[in-house]
Formats: structure tokens, C-alpha cells, sequence
């Protein structure tokens, strides 16, 4: 399984290669789209080349989910707790954005390893912004606590107008993704998927990942849930986190496999497909070639004598 990495790889080259030529005053102007419906927007000027502007726009949330000011709860406390010194929160954003920070790069340490840890960790702007109130959470997990700010039943927005659900407790935390695809061929074998998922955390080498369920209708846990949050053509999955999984440096982890568990099966669901074509043209091609191997040679062309036609001719003719 190729599980996806935290950080947009396209933010950091860009940041990297700023961070190259700061001396140099460039301009730039970029706008791209990653999976799940985020939006970026990178902007420098000539004039202040030192400064970069970072925008984002989020997955729009749906109407079960908790933002404020355009944000998930807990996202601004924890973009400062990641970035200090080097981003300041402009507010309000720019048109179209839910968030857009204001990156000093001239504040960068100077240790290369240590600077380059922190662009690592701009780039990872999904997992700080979106993770933040999954984190908050599990942070209380891990000390056998429970959030004092979060309902009994906790919406998480993670794909446009769709979320996943959460049932924190002191001693566990139960998340729940009702999983929807709008391909029917990428829901059947999303469904196929998700039960293999399921069989091989049963296995003897994976006894400490969390237990996995799946279920073609709602869990129990989902009760109280909006009646059009439990609409899911490829059924529900379950995860039950304890604290064991959320110790140290776990916590980064399993905040970012979680926020981004409906990509991973996207994604794996999309490899599977391509591979099957791959499959069934190489079988067409053989089976192709079998059949061009199987004609029969061309019959050679025989010899034909010539034939002499006579026409009878009558009495009348003749006289003629």
C-alpha cells in the first residue's frame, strides 16, 4: 500500500527555490488544485521579494461540520504553534480563500536542516489547517481526557460537502467515514477494497493497528447524524484509535492517515482500475496475436487452361 505523503510536494519546491535565489527579485504568480478540492495560491512581488504570500482554499464544509471564521476549529492555534516567528495570518484573507499567510523568509534559521524541516512543515499547510480539530482530540486521548469543547458526535469536514465522524472518549476514539464515490465501477471496487481492508488487519503482523470494521449500513456511533450525512453507496468504515496509537511522534501520523483516509482508497481504487485495463488490453493482444497466427497460409493461385468457345451457326446465317 503507498500511503500519501503529508507535504505538496509543488508548494515545497517553490518554497525551496525561492529560499535559493532570495537575493534575486522574482515574481511570482501561481495557482494550483490537489486532491480533495484544496486550492493554492502563491503569490511574490518585486518589491518585497523576501515576502511570499500563501492563500488556501479549503474543501467547502458541510452543514454538520464546526468553522469558524472559515476555519476548522483549532486551526489558528495551530499554525502558530507550527510556524512562529516566520508567518503572520492576514486577516481578512484574499478573495476567495479561507486562509492566507505572510511568509518572512528572510526570519528562516539558518541551519539548513532545521530550515528545511520548517518549509517541510509549510507545505504541510492540509494537515495543520484541516487536522487541527482531529488533533486537538486525540492530543486528549492521548492523556485519557476528552475534549471539554466537542459534542458527543464530532463532524470533520475532509472532501467538498462531505465529512467523516468521530465519537470521542476517554479511553478511545471511534472515527467513522461514510464512504461515497460517484463512478459506479470505482464503488464496487471500493466496497471489494474496503472488506479485504478489513480481513487483512486480522492478520498476526498488524495486532497493533487499529481495529478496522466495515458495515453496508450506519454504525450504532452514528446515531443522532444528519439524515444526508449517512447517504454512503460504498458503506461505512470504522476506526477505533486508543492512546497507544497516539503516543509521541504516532500522533503526526495517524492525524494525517485519517484526514486523508478517502484519498488513500481513492487512490488505490484508481491504481486498481488502471492496472485491470492493463491487463485485459495485454490479453486482447495476445489473444490477437493467437488468431493471426492461426490463418491459413494463402492457397497458391492455379493454372487455368485456355478454353475455345464455338458459336453454331444456323442455315440462315450462313445464307447471309
Amino acid at each position: 500500500m503507498i500511503l500519501l505523503q503529508s507535504y505538496s510536494r509543488f508548494l515545497l519546491q517553490t518554497l525551496l527555490n525561492r529560499v535559493q535565489s532570495l537575493d534575486r527579485a522574482v515574481e511570482l504568480d501561481y495557482h494550483w488544485v490537489e486532491f480533495d478540492d484544496l486550492r493554492y495560491h502563491v503569490q511574490v512581488s518585486m518589491k518585497n521579494p523576501h515576502i511570499l504570500l500563501l492563500s488556501v482554499s479549503l474543501p467547502t464544509p458541510p452543514p454538520e461540520t464546526i468553522f469558524f471564521g472559515g476555519l476548522p476549529f483549532g486551526a489558528i492555534e495551530a499554525i502558530k504553534a507550527a510556524y512562529g516567528v516566520i508567518v503572520q495570518i492576514l486577516d481578512p484573507p484574499r478573495d476567495g480563500f479561507n486562509l492566507t499567510l505572510k511568509l518572512n523568509l528572510s526570519k528562516l534559521p539558518s541551519d539548513e536542516d532545521y530550515k528545511h524541516s520548517l518549509l517541510v512543515k509549510v507545505a504541510s499547510i492540509r494537515e495543520v489547517v484541516l487536522g487541527a480539530p482531529l488533533r486537538v482530540i486525540l492530543k486528549h486521548l492521548a492523556s485519557r481526557t476528552v475534549a471539554p469543547d466537542f459534542d458527543r458526535l464530532v463532524a470533520l469536514v475532509h472532501r467538498p460537502e462531505e465529512s467523516f465522524f468521530l465519537v470521542p472518549k476517554a479511553d478511545k476514539v471511534t472515527v467513522v467515514f461514510p464512504m461515497r464515490f460517484k463512478d459506479s465501477i470505482d464503488t464496487v471496487l471500493a466496497t471489494s477494497f474496503l472488506q479485504e481492508f478489513v480481513e487483512a488487519r486480522r492478520t498476526a503482523g498488524l495486532n497493533n493497528a487499529p481495529p478496522c470494521l466495515w458495515s453496508p449500513s450506519p454504525p450504532m456511533e452514528l446515531k443522532g447524524a444528519p439524515e444526508n450525512a449517512l447517504s454512503a453507496n460504498a458503506g461505512f468504515v470504522s476506526f477505533v484509535i486508543f492512546p497507544r496509537h497516539v503516543e509521541g511522534k504516532k500522533l503526526d501520523r495517524t492525524v494525517w492517515n485519517l484526514s486523508t483516509f478517502h484519498a488513500y482508497v481513492n487512490y488505490h481504487v484508481k491504481c486498481s482500475e488502471g492496472f485491470m485495463h492493463t491487463r485485459m488490453r495485454r490479453r486482447v493482444e495476445s489473444l490477437i496475436q493467437a488468431l493471426d497466427r492461426a490463418k491459413p497460409e494463402s492457397e497458391k493461385s492455379k493454372k487455368t487452361t485456355n478454353v475455345r468457345s464455338f458459336k453454331r451457326l444456323s442455315l440462315k446465317d450462313n445464307s447471309r
